[in-house]
C-alpha cells in the first residue's frame, strides 16, 4: 500500500492510498490503526479502544475524483478543526503531505509521483501548488463519494 496524501487532524484524519499489491487497504488500516492504539494505550496508560468505529473507504474511479480528494485533503487544515486561515500557510501545517508534494519535506513513505504526474511536465510542484491553493475543491465531483461519520 502507497500512502499519497494524508492529513491529520485534531478529531479526524484523511488518508489517499493505493494499493498496489494483495495486501489490502483493509489489512494496511487495522494494522495501522491497532498498532498506533496500542502505543498510544501503554504510553498513556490506559485500555479500551481508541477510535470509534471501522475506518471508511472508497475506491477511486476517476482521474477527476483523485485530484479533488487530494486537493480536498490538502485544504483540509483551512477547515475549523485545522486552525489554518489561508491557503498560503498550507505547506506549514506539519501534519500534512502537502509540504511533500513542494518539496519542503521528504518523508520518504509519502508517494508523490502519481498526483503530480497529472500536472505540468515542465513544472508539476508549481503546478500542483496552484491547483491547491488558488481554486477551492470541486465539492459537486466529491458529493456522491462523502463518508458521512
Amino acid at each position: 500500500v502507497e500512502l499519497l496524501a494524508f492529513c491529520l487532524l485534531p478529531n479526524h484524519f484523511h488518508f489517499l492510498l493505493k494499493q498496489n499489491s494483495d495486501i489490502s487497504i483493509a489489512k494496511f488500516m487495522n494494522s495501522l490503526l491497532l498498532g498506533h492504539a496500542k502505543y498510544f494505550n501503554t504510553k498513556y496508560e490506559r485500555v479500551g479502544p481508541l477510535f470509534q468505529g471501522r475506518f471508511k473507504a472508497k475506491m477511486i474511479e476517476t482521474d477527476e475524483y483523485l485530484l479533488q480528494l487530494s486537493k480536498y485533503i490538502h485544504r483540509n487544515p483551512l477547515a475549523d478543526s485545522g486552525n489554518l486561515k489561508d491557503s498560503r500557510n498550507l505547506q506549514d501545517y506539519f501534519y500534512s503531505s502537502y509540504s511533500n508534494y513542494l518539496g519542503i519535506k521528504t518523508w520518504p513513505f509519502i508517494e508523490t509521483e502519481t498526483l503530480l504526474s497529472y500536472f505540468s511536465k515542465n513544472n508539476p510542484t508549481l503546478s500542483y501548488k496552484n491547483f491547491v491553493e488558488e481554486t477551492e475543491v470541486d465539492l459537486e465531483t466529491l458529493a456522491p463519494f462523502i463518508l458521512e461519520s
